[in-house]
């Protein structure tokens, strides 16, 4: 374990990973402010907890893993708040979101593979999911995103 972490190691984490956790923050919270708070929790927990990483992938890797657990565990909080019965009778009812481009549990697939370049082996590892159940998220997702965005575009990529 290391004592401290200096100020120039400190600014790098930050510098390096900050929009990606961020970035993967916003695709399960859809809040700027919610993953702006779970940029700081990754941070605090990495600057703090004198972990100790093999290589360069070891920490990303670790970094992801620790964002999609923050993201999960807001999520589940939020679910679980309490409030009187009163607030109840008083409050209006949230508009349902218009819709979302890709369901949840393919977004984390989706994201790891085309924006950070990962490979279904690694995302499986990171994930602790099956290969065939990422290739499944990944296949889910592409066929989504064709409907969604509809079939002309998707066939255009580059």
């Amino acid at each position: 374990m290391r004592s401290q972490l200096s100020r120039e190691e400190a600014e790098r984490l930050v510098q390096t990973y900050s929009d990606m956790i961020l970035r993967l923050s916003y695709t399960y919270l859809k809040s700027t402010q919610d993953a702006e708070d779970i940029c700081q929790t990754v941070f605090l927990k990495l600057l703090t907890g004198g972990m100790v990483f093999d290589s360069p992938e070891h920490e990303k890797a670790w970094i992801i893993r620790a964002t999609a657990n923050a993201c999960k565990d807001a999520l589940r909080a939020s679910h679980r708040r309490c409030v009187g019965l009163e607030a109840v009778a008083e409050a209006i009812a949230p508009e349902p979101p218009d819709s979302t481009v890709l369901e949840e549990k393919y977004r984390e697939a989706v994201y790891l593979y085309y924006y950070e370049g990962y490979s279904v082996r690694e995302i499986a590892s990171m994930l602790g999911q099956s290969e065939a159940a990422v290739s499944a998220h990944l296949s889910r997702g592409r066929k989504s995103l064709r409907g969604t965005l509809g079939g002309e575009f998707y066939e255009q990529r580059v």
